[in-house]
């Protein structure tokens, strides 16, 4: 939620209510489940082997791994990351 409300905010993502309505209706109808940000996620940081520093790519790549997860997103530098599950939006 936190990479959405960033994108919101640069304009990378285009919303026609403010964020706080449009996270409180898509959270009402996806069956979203939190993933914690766990030892495990932190442990699985420096196996990515990612070239640039985004942190918030950086802990979204090590949850998927660490978690199993796919990430869905059209970031090409998620997408080249190997080691993870990507669908490419």
């Amino acid at each position: 939620m936190w990479e959405a409300f960033l994108l919101f905010r640069k304009k990378r993502v285009q919303i026609a209510t403010d964020f706080t309505t449009w996270l409180a209706a898509s959270l009402s109808v996806l069956p979203v489940i939190e993933a914690p940000l766990t030892f495990e996620v932190a442990r699985t940081l420096p196996t990515l082997g990612m070239l640039h520093g985004d942190p918030t790519d950086l802990f979204l790549a090590a949850t998927a791994k660490a978690f199993g997860l796919t990430l869905i997103t059209a970031d090409r530098n998620l997408i080249k990351t190997e080691g993870i599950s990507v669908l490419a939006n």
